[in-house]
């Protein structure tokens, strides 16, 4: 992903992701590594995008489920290269991956959506809850917790630390391990494993867009945006 300076999510983006994975394997691609710039895997969705227009924050939110969609429906695996910083949407679409190598730092990821009054989505919470057990993951996503790396690899949010400079060589090596095993059974045995996450997509995808849009229209979530906006501005401004 290459949208500087954050790698934020715009449909625009998260198009050209969710095509490159669809078209991956008709390319002849037998798994993927999906990264951002040094320092920032994505700081989820351009909430100033979002507000810039009416249509942009609906047109956001469904182009992220669309594209967790197909991360989660990938025929050929997915690891996560985590290059740097990934609140929110650059969580979420970590979780849906085969494997996440985080960079060692000071990094955060997690699901803060709360902090500016969006729920959530259940289907979110399941594939969290799948790495990190029910408790847990109820209290991340109530609190909108960030974690430090570390943090996130003793919970199983993130299956492996590398120092930053070798986090898409370490996914690209996880990779090849499969590859290097008969290709069948390794297909089997990753369509069975990730079936119930498939499953939760499928059953709680429409559901769950409408919720956040929804959520998107309220006053409480519309405020909360524009606060951040705020802090947003005040802390650039302050940076000059």
């Amino acid at each position: 992903m290459n949208n500087p300076p954050v790698n934020a999510l715009r449909p625009s983006l998260m198009a050209a992701v969710d095509k490159a994975i669809q078209d991956a394997p008709g390319d002849g691609c037998r798994a993927l590594c999906l990264s951002g710039a040094p320092g920032m895997f994505s700081a989820g969705l351009d909430v100033p995008y979002m507000l810039s227009s009416d249509d942009n924050g609906p047109a956001s939110l469904e182009s992220l489920f669309e594209l967790v969609r197909t991360i989660a429906g990938s025929p050929i695996p997915i690891a996560a290269g985590i290059t740097g910083h990934s609140p929110a949407g650059g969580a979420v679409m970590a979780l849906f991956c085969d494997h996440r190598v985080m960079a060692e730092g000071d990094f955060r990821i997690g699901l803060n959506e709360v902090e500016v009054g969006l729920p959530v989505p259940p289907v979110v919470h399941h594939a969290l809850t799948r790495l990190v057990g029910e408790n847990r993951a109820a209290d991340l996503c109530m609190r909108g917790a960030l974690l430090d790396p570390r943090q996130a690899l003793e919970i199983g949010f993130v299956d492996q630390v590398v120092d930053a400079e070798q986090v898409v060589e370490t996914a690209i090596a996880w990779c090849q391990s499969l590859l290097a095993r008969p290709p069948e059974a390794v297909r089997i045995t990753r369509t069975q494993a990730r079936a119930g996450l498939v499953a939760a997509v499928a059953a709680l995808w429409e559901g769950n867009l409408r919720t956040m849009l929804d959520a998107w229209a309220s006053t409480e979530t519309q405020d909360a945006m524009q606060a951040l906006m705020g802090r947003l501005a005040a802390k650039k401004a302050g940076a000059k």
